[in-house]
């Protein structure tokens, strides 16, 4: 295998902003919610990777429509002055139907964020923005193994990244959640391993039991690929362990935070609000 074979790349994709309608919505664990959105709007959306995402946008007030960003060939622009400013939070493609237009995006429950609050009281019929994806990146499937980790925020990005590997790879997965009633059927082809990590009461974002976990992993030989969504502080010793101790390439690493203990909008994937 060359290395041209096992070089990540960045695909982008035509930003826009549609309008969708709650379908379905499924208590996956205590914790979960899975929010189907579907309407013509999706109409050529895309998505290539397993860490793909989208912004959500959300109603204010008693407008039952969400307040839309505004989309420019550059990106996004401010809105005019004295007009509301569209809320906006990170969430994974879990799944994409595009035969019947519709959007899986499972969603975290943690407190009255505008994301949270919308996951628990969602209904069909209900209105909700999607932004993008504005690219992906694609991890070529030509390494002997892969390391995978999150916590719950992370949790559907790694059930895409298991579903996505072929028949023949091998992975390990490390999955912190709060208990074991938070656990999820996860499903794949390849040859896998998972641990399921559990806080025990320990505060989400304020636990070290997933770097505890990724520490005992022996590697298998040949090269291997690292991908980790989960609180950005938790992330940085399990990154300096992928990097410095498995001595894994630059390019090897994908460790991503997708949230912020304390921050209300940290701007990344899952990220809780």
């Amino acid at each position: 295998m060359t290395l041209e074979d096992r070089r990540v790349r960045i695909v982008d994709h035509p930003l826009a902003a549609r309008l969708t309608e709650v379908a379905r919505v499924e208590r996956l664990t205590p914790a979960m919610v899975r929010v189907t959105l579907s309407g013509p709007s999706l109409e050529g959306f895309r998505e290539a990777a397993p860490a793909d995402h989208v912004k959500l946008y959300f109603a204010q007030g008693d407008d039952p429509v969400p307040v839309a960003p505004i989309v420019r060939d550059d990106g996004l622009d401010d809105p005019p002055p004295g007009a509301p400013r569209p809320i906006l939070r990170d969430y994974t493609i879990r799944y994409f139907r595009p035969d019947v237009l519709e959007l899986d995006i499972d969603m975290v429950l943690h407190g009255d964020g505008p994301g949270s609050s919308f996951a628990a009281n969602a209904k069909p019929g209900d209105l909700v923005g999607v932004l993008g994806p504005r690219g992906s990146v694609l991890v070529p499937f030509a390494f002997d193994w892969y390391i995978l980790g999150c916590d719950e925020t992370g949790l559907p990005a790694l059930g895409r990244w298991l579903e996505a590997l072929p028949a023949g790879s091998r992975a390990f997965a490390y999955c912190e959640v709060a208990d074991a009633s938070e656990e999820q059927e996860l499903r794949s082809d390849a040859g896998v391993t998972v641990t399921w990590v559990h806080r025990d009461g320990v505060p989400a974002g304020r636990c070290d039991a997933l770097e505890k976990a990724v520490r005992a992993f022996t590697p298998p030989a040949g090269d291997g690929f690292a991908w980790f969504g989960a609180e950005a502080t938790t992330l940085k010793p399990i990154r300096r362990f992928l990097r410095n101790e498995l001595g894994l390439p630059k390019d090897h690493v994908d460790v991503d935070g997708y949230w912020k203990a304390g921050k209300a909008d940290h701007d990344h994937h899952d990220g809780r609000d």
